[in-house]
């Protein structure tokens, strides 16, 4: 017979969070997010993901007229118990010296993985959902493809497609703003 042991468990809150980095417990090598109260590791960052990172953010930074900020692995705020580092995040354009953005300043929040891509999937994109992130892409590096999720709604995405891998794709609040896949795969 086996016994399942509960061990209490301490959650913390994006207060505590950010207080342990400024005690220096956390340091600023060390890659790790807050979701739902547990500090949880990140995986390294390949070439490959750095790659496709460095792309993304240049062609969202190109078309950029000042309707948003672009912000590349910085954090976000989601609620008192998670505070993320996406790989892209598409913000409003206001100064976040004093706070970080929250959940409601993001228009699309784009992860880029490759080793970690159940991680995004199964983790990280239900919390987007169910804190009302409005628009979500997945770029998985090792498959070439790119994931859309759209209309968070009980925690999941009303719309959830793969892209094809020479479509356009725009951002449903800023349709001005298109990324060329063909562009991203050469």
């Amino acid at each position: 017979m086996t016994a399942t042991v509960r061990v209490p468990r301490h959650k913390l809150t994006v207060v505590d969070f950010q207080r342990l980095g400024a005690a220096g417990v956390l340091s600023g090598s060390e890659r790790v997010e807050l979701i739902d109260g547990e500090l949880m590791d990140m995986a390294p960052v390949s070439s490959l993901h750095a790659d496709y990172v460095d792309r993304l953010a240049q062609i969202l930074t190109i078309q950029n007229c000042g309707d948003y900020r672009v912000r590349v692995q910085n954090p976000v705020r989601l609620d008192d118990d998670s505070e993320v580092a996406p790989d892209l995040a598409l913000v409003v354009n206001r100064s976040y010296r004093d706070a970080h953005p929250t959940a409601g300043d993001v228009l699309l929040l784009i992860e880029v993985a490759d080793a970690a891509a159940a991680y995004d999937r199964e983790l990280k994109i239900p919390l987007y959902a169910r804190n009302g992130i409005p628009e979500v892409w997945m770029l998985d590096a090792t498959e070439g493809r790119v994931s859309c999720y759209r209309e968070p709604m009980l925690g999941s995405y009303r719309e959830n497609r793969t892209a094809e891998p020479d479509e356009t794709l725009t951002l449903a609040r800023l349709p001005e703003v298109r990324v060329h896949l063909a562009a991203l795969w050469r």
